[in-house]
């Protein structure tokens, strides 16, 4: 193992190191074969050299996670000081600029993690707040570089930002080393409420980034509630899982001719009513608290009103020990909600896991069509919008599935 560099060093197998040159950003425990006397501190920047001593790249270190190091730079030159750290964060906003519209950029997702080489770091916009969530040691460890550097690098494009709230209140960090918590990040001025507006595809949505799930509000469905809004003119929606209404009022704007959103929060189900009354819609609309598991049943022996169905889960796994109870669970939905439509009606149907892969869910779409006696006309097949990049080297930035057919 060569150690010409300022940083710890670290020895991998030859797996590790294949992987690495596929371009993955992960270095797991289980890989490493040789390690310094003394380990570094959590978060710290080390090397990673192969079996044979070449350097493979330097990432931050995780002594308490499976996943050790996670590779941030593969350029021998980068210094890893406050300026690279300026560049990445330019890096991602020019991007989302790329690949968004003006308008789009008030609330957009602006940093997602790996895919913009700021591993377990993301970073939600919505309107004047920033919703900020870090998942790893190495970003925990530089978030006094990162976040001030954020605001200001926003500020100077003429955005308004005037406060950053940290939603890190995930048992996720636990697996490395971090504790829990959420609250304002400091940036020397008052922010006031963390409850803010947004407007997605014309729709106006209170969000609320401390009490919110995830960072506050699902940004990666936009496109495909655009999709939605547009197959819906004239319809009699049945939106299931609304959350906060926002597929449903798509659907609504879109011209539905009634829109029925059901959550099984009645928190959800009030917020989605609200959303509503902002947009002028709650009069084309109505809204249960009820388990879609036994809404759809009923629905089926009482008799189908609905010619478009839409199901967006949360995600049913987050681990692959799991994910056959999952597919199990979509296919009870997607077959339900398949067998009550009318021939020539018309399904939305959606998976936020990654364990559930896109052949898995296809394959349980298939299973749960031929169950229901269906045949399934393909509309579209869509994933998260461009603010959430897919990088194909790393497949756990590909999560999102997202299906819109004809039941013929």
């Amino acid at each position: 193992m060569k150690q010409t560099r300022p940083w710890p060093a670290f020895s991998v197998t030859r797996k590790a190191e294949t992987a690495l040159h596929s371009g993955h950003p992960w270095v797991y425990d289980t890989e490493i074969t040789a390690a310094p006397d003394t380990l570094p501190a959590p978060g710290a920047i080390v090397d990673v050299f192969g079996p044979k001593g070449s350097w493979l790249g330097a990432g931050f270190f995780s002594p308490s996670s499976k996943i050790r190091v996670r590779i941030v730079s593969r350029n021998a030159n980068d210094r890893m000081d406050e300026n690279f750290w300026k560049r990445r964060l330019e890096y991602a906003w020019a991007y989302r600029k790329a690949v968004l519209a003006p308008e789009e950029l008030d609330c957009c997702r602006i940093v997602f993690g790996e895919a913009d080489s700021l591993p377990g770091l993301t970073v939600d916009r919505f309107h004047d707040l920033l919703s900020v969530q870090i998942l790893s040691v190495g970003m925990e460890a530089i978030k006094d570089t990162l976040l001030p550097a954020l605001a200001e690098l926003l500020r100077a494009d003429g955005q308004t930002i005037r406060g950053i709230y940290e939603r890190n209140d995930v048992a996720l960090r636990e697996r490395e080393g971090l504790a829990q918590y959420k609250g304002w990040y400091p940036l020397g001025t008052d922010p006031g409420s963390p409850c803010t507006e947004i407007c997605e595809n014309g729709v106006y949505y209170a969000v609320d980034v401390e009490n919110g799930q995830k960072t506050g509000f699902f940004l990666d469905q936009k496109y495909n509630r655009q999709a939605v809004a547009r197959l819906a003119r004239g319809k009699r929606v049945l939106d299931c899982f609304t959350h906060t209404g926002s597929f449903a009022l798509n659907a609504a704007r879109g011209g539905a001719a009634h829109v029925t959103a059901v959550d099984v929060s009645q928190t959800a189900v009030e917020m989605a009513r609200a959303n509503a009354v902002r947009n002028g819609l709650d009069n084309r609309m109505d809204f249960l608290c009820e388990n879609v598991f036994d809404l759809l049943p009923r629905l089926e022996k009482e008799g189908c009103p609905y010619d478009f169905i839409i199901l967006d889960p949360p995600a049913f796994t987050k681990s692959r020990k799991t994910t056959q109870n999952a597919l199990r669970g979509y296919k009870e939905i997607n077959y339900r909600a398949m067998k009550m439509l009318p021939r020539g009606g018309y399904l939305a149907t959606a998976s936020c896991s990654h364990f559930a892969t896109e052949e898995l869910f296809r394959k349980m779409l298939a299973s749960a069509a031929a169950d229901a006696g269906r045949s399934l006309r393909q509309i579209e097949a869509r994933q998260q919008s461009p603010d959430h990049p897919i990088l194909w080297n790393v497949p756990e930035t590909d999560y999102l599935k997202f299906f819109l057919f004809q039941v013929v």
